[in-house]
């Protein structure tokens, strides 16, 4: 299921993950608080479902679920692992796998980087582990978890 990132929902949803308050979002936008918090209602809705729909799909158990962040974190069934799945305004919907491996030998190894880099952007969240994925990851979602 791919998330309407084109519309204005979406636009007032990464508004409030940045923090913003209803009211801000509707000052930014010029129009009413209620209408701002029908869009999120209806946008969190959308977000839970492709949440637990990428959960299903992946046979991930799920263990707990945060709409405002977009992030949803479990635990793989056949990988037997921990499993991250996130929304991402620039990358999509991802799922990401708690894993140890040989990053540098990978030739995966820029995208992940970039994808890590982007979320924890978009989060406002600063990262210290820069040179391996894997530990980015398990820095960033360790972050993640404190706050929810």
């Amino acid at each position: 299921m791919l998330l309407p990132t084109n519309e204005k929902q979406f636009e007032f949803w990464k508004l409030r993950r940045s923090g913003h308050p209803n009211i801000t979002i509707a000052h930014l936008l010029g129009i009413s608080r209620q209408a701002v918090s029908r869009a999120l209602l209806t946008m969190d809705e959308k977000i839970r479902t492709t949440l637990l729909s990428m959960a299903n799909s992946n046979r991930i158990e799920v263990e707990q679920v945060n709409v405002e962040k977009g992030i949803l974190f479990g635990r793989s069934i056949p990988f037997k692992t921990n499993a991250i799945i996130f929304i991402s305004s620039k990358h999509d919907v991802q799922v990401w796998y708690e894993h140890e491996g040989d990053c540098g030998a990978c030739p995966h190894y820029a995208r992940c980087i970039e994808l890590l880099w982007d979320f924890a952007d978009e989060l406002g969240i600063a990262l210290t582990k820069t040179d391996d994925p894997t530990r980015m990851a398990d820095e960033l979602f360790a972050k993640l978890k404190e706050t929810i």
